[in-house]
């Protein structure tokens, strides 16, 4: 396991559990965990809460989660976010898990990419389902000097946009969202703060989404000339001197056909998907099979006593990658941690008649079902 960065900056958190993954299963995990008493902490390196649900499959429906009808993937996630409400779970997103270390005492050190905080903690549950996304770079030679004060990756630049001129790179439903928002003012930003030009940067004509509300929107704003379109592939980052230095300036163009030409642009932003990446979890040392961890069946613990693993990150044999498996496997994972803190077994109680669970979810009034 790599060591946390002894940091003199870093103020270190303590809590009793950190989950890595902020997916269904991983807030199934704090929801178990919260039944058990175990406070959490949550790190994902997305932007939002709803793991795969939120990047795959928003608006398409869930049929197989058992209880549901029918449901969204963000709908999903806003029900198992509403869930956990009552354990006050401490989320730290767009932040990536980059070491890992166990102090003398058995407690584990994490720190995190964006984050001056260690957590420091009893239990570490990995729910890293496929890995983490991250977002596909824009592989020009020399463009990462820009980052991120020119150049960012699925979000706007840390200085804004006001006066800019704006260029998005991509063709489906995040780079058609953020063109149309930008364009159009309707991301909420006041008068003085919308960029001078908005130009989407696309290798065709033609863009990809289910969203058909969100491509008349994107046509309407095209045809109004609110919106730009610029089809060509980008070759090569320009530059230009400026006060502190080189800056990025523009991009060079190669078209379907005629001569390559350079974009101006003040901003760029590349929104070309995201990628599932094991990333940092793959060098802490725990016993992998075919790029997934290993577990006990039993505790859903990995090689290393303590750290627990749940969801599609993991391989057993019979193993189904199914929201319905990951919950199962989050539950056996929490009691392991719960029966590791009190020395023994833990009996197993009921929301439905256990006062202590029914006290931990903040229930007021009991009710008693009629017999």
């Amino acid at each position: 396991m790599a060591p946390v960065d002894p940091s003199s900056d870093a103020t270190v958190v303590e809590t009793d559990a950190v989950v890595i993954g902020a997916g269904p299963v991983g807030l199934w995990q704090v929801f178990q965990c919260g039944l058990l008493g175990l406070r959490c902490h949550v790190v994902d390196v997305l932007p939002e809460v709803g793991g795969q649900c939120i990047e795959l499959y928003a608006d398409k429906l869930l049929y197989d989660i058992p209880g549901l009808p029918p449901t969204c993937g963000r709908d999903f996630a806003a029900q198992l976010q509403q869930q956990v409400q009552p354990f006050e779970p401490v989320f730290h997103l767009g932040c990536q898990v980059t070491a890992l270390t166990r102090q003398a005492d058995g407690r584990f050190d994490l720190s995190t990419s964006g984050c001056s905080q260690v957590l420091r903690c009893r239990h570490v549950f990995i729910a890293a389902g496929v890995g983490a996304f991250l977002p596909r770079k824009l592989t020009l030679a020399g463009l990462d000097r820009y980052a991120p004060a020119s150049v960012t990756y699925h979000q706007l630049p840390t200085d804004g946009v006001s006066g800019r001129h704006v260029v998005i790179v991509g063709g489906e439903d995040a780079a058609l969202q953020m063109a149309v928002d930008l364009a159009s003012g309707s991301d909420g930003r006041s008068d003085n703060d919308r960029p001078a030009s908005v130009t989407l940067l696309h290798r065709r004509d033609q863009f990809s989404s289910d969203d058909g509300i969100l491509l008349a929107r994107f046509d309407l704003l095209r045809r109004s000339g609110l919106l730009q379109v610029c089809i060509g592939q980008p070759v090569e980052p320009v530059e230009s001197d400026g006060p502190g230095g080189p800056v990025l300036a523009g991009l060079r163009i190669a078209p379907p056909e005629g001569d390559e030409f350079t974009l101006p642009l003040d901003r760029l932003i590349v929104c070309l998907g995201l990628s599932p990446r094991l990333g940092p979890i793959a060098d802490w040392g725990l016993v992998m099979e075919r790029k997934q961890l290993t577990v006990d069946t039993a505790r859903f613990e990995t090689s290393v006593p303590g750290i627990h693993a749940v969801g599609d990150v993991v391989t057993y044999p019979g193993k189904r990658k199914l929201i319905a498996c990951g919950f199962h496997e989050a539950i056996l994972a929490a009691f392991a941690a719960a029966e590791r803190d009190r020395g023994g077994p833990v009996p197993l109680e009921y929301t439905t008649s256990s006062k202590t669970l029914q006290g931990r979810l903040g229930v007021r009034d009991s009710v008693t079902n009629a017999s």
